[in-house]
């Protein structure tokens, strides 16, 4: 069942089929509805702007509600506001009158929750937005996104004890440039735990032998160790395990064209088997056993 959190916020719940598990999936980054506002004052085309989407990863993932799982997504784009940032990564080369605080890789780099560029660093606007309209797109769209999920999360914990968040993602094909290879080839998948901080072993150990399983090369936290989202919500010591997955956009998509692949049902279909494993995480007794 769709649930929609309000007329205007975009965010979208699509609650389980049956019992609830303590399994919540996220896909932050796959909204593709972009404001007609933002399309006139971009100095860029629609097709360059959608170049910061994983696109499609909310359909990979969409069994997860039949597994027992809710998963949470927006349609709101990346280009517009970053739900996988957090709200004081303002950007002042974009927002006027936001001072600089500090030093921030991601704020140098237009990636801030307010992005200024879409990927390989084409700048979006040719001026400054205002302060005012920033905060009026956080208002409208991040906070709400981040209510949900963290009542989601929280209702898995009251319920069972735990919650296990599932952040899904995808990355450019050349990302995995210089990864290690595994068999010898560039992995497809990689799972981010912040190195061992954002979720217990027995859950990225469950996450690697089930997508191995499905015959998919994976490798840990290199090159995506996991975002802001993961670095919220992860607290193993309080229950609240979070891992983010990073799916090679290639195996699924044109990536030019920004359109599914000949593959991407046969990719969807594959996923099917990890989807239900991660949904069913936290009721396995001997997943929680191996702790």
């Amino acid at each position: 069942m769709l649930l929609r959190m309000s007329d205007n916020s975009g965010i979208h719940i699509h609650r389980p089929i049956g019992a609830a598990g303590a399994a919540v999936f996220s896909s932050p980054h796959s909204g593709r509805v972009y404001p007609r506002q933002m399309l006139a004052r971009a100095r860029i085309d629609a097709q360059t702007l959608r170049r910061s989407e994983d696109a499609f990863v909310d359909e990979l993932f969409a069994a997860a509600p039949g597994f027992g799982a809710p998963l949470l997504r927006t349609d709101a784009p990346r280009a517009w506001v970053d739900l996988n940032r957090g709200l004081d990564e303002l950007d002042p080369a974009l927002i006027d009158g936001v001072r600089a605080a500090g030093l921030n890789p991601r704020l140098a780099a237009g990636l801030g929750v307010i992005p200024r560029v879409v990927a390989e660093g084409v700048a979006i606007y040719a001026g400054k937005i205002t302060l005012a309209e920033a905060n009026a797109r956080l208002d409208r769209h991040w906070r709400p996104y981040h209510d949900a999920l963290e009542g989601l999360l929280h209702d898995a914990r009251a319920r069972l004890g735990v919650a296990v968040l599932i952040d899904c993602h995808s990355m450019p094909s050349d990302a995995l440039r210089n990864a290690p290879h595994v068999r010898g080839r560039r992995p497809e998948i990689v799972l981010g735990d912040r190195f061992g901080v954002s979720c217990a072993p027995w859950l990225m150990r469950l996450a690697e032998q089930r997508f191995d399983d499905a015959g998919f090369r994976v490798i840990r936290n290199t090159p995506f160790a996991g975002g802001y989202i993961t670095q919220r919500y992860g607290r193993p010591s309080q229950g609240i395990h979070a891992l983010q997955i990073e799916i090679d956009r290639a195996l699924y998509l044109d990536e030019q064209r920004l359109e599914k692949s000949g593959n991407f049902d046969l990719v969807q279909a594959a996923l099917r088997p990890v989807i239900a494993a991660l949904a069913g995480a936290a009721q396995s007794a001997d997943a929680l056993a191996a702790e």
